[in-house]
């Protein structure tokens, strides 16, 4: 027989928000992931959930809610940063954005909707991270993009 404790000791995530805090510095209004569902030494996934009440879909649009294109993108970077950041085991405080290259946006995102955001590691240097990502709405894509980090103490 199965204990039943031990379904409440088992976890659907890897990180929580607290977890993720730890490791990004980012803070409401401008944290975009809400967990991390699965990380290895080279890939990563992250949760979005994207609700009616974030504050951009006031103005972007309010007659049609759309989430716009650079925060997916910027989701994309936070779980990257997250995975970077877990893997050199806090040796770097930050990783700023330098560059994003060949992105992509093949479908709108709206409220309701919840973001998977995959990310894999192309290269990762002392003090420079280069990670590809992509962002998916259920088993459809939605962004993709390389985005290059520089890692700061």
């Amino acid at each position: 027989m199965e204990n039943p404790k031990s379904k409440e000791i088992q976890k659907p995530y890897v990180m929580d928000l607290e977890d993720i805090k730890k490791v990004l510095s980012h803070r409401y209004p401008f944290l975009w992931v809400d967990r991390v569902i699965e990380m290895s030494e080279k890939r990563i996934v992250g949760i979005k959930n994207v609700t009616a009440n974030e504050p951009f879909f006031q103005g972007h649009f309010p007659e049609r809610p759309v989430m716009p294109g650079v925060l997916i993108v910027e989701a994309l970077a936070q779980v990257g940063g997250i995975l970077v950041l877990s893997i050199t085991k806090g040796q770097r405080r930050l990783a700023y954005l330098i560059s994003i290259n060949n992105a992509r946006f093949r479908k709108t995102v709206v409220p309701g909707d919840q973001l998977r955001l995959e990310v894999e590691i192309v290269k990762l240097k002392s003090k420079l991270g280069i990670v590809k990502g992509v962002a998916k709405v259920g088993d459809e894509e939605v962004c993709d993009a390389e985005i290059m980090f520089a890692l700061v103490d």
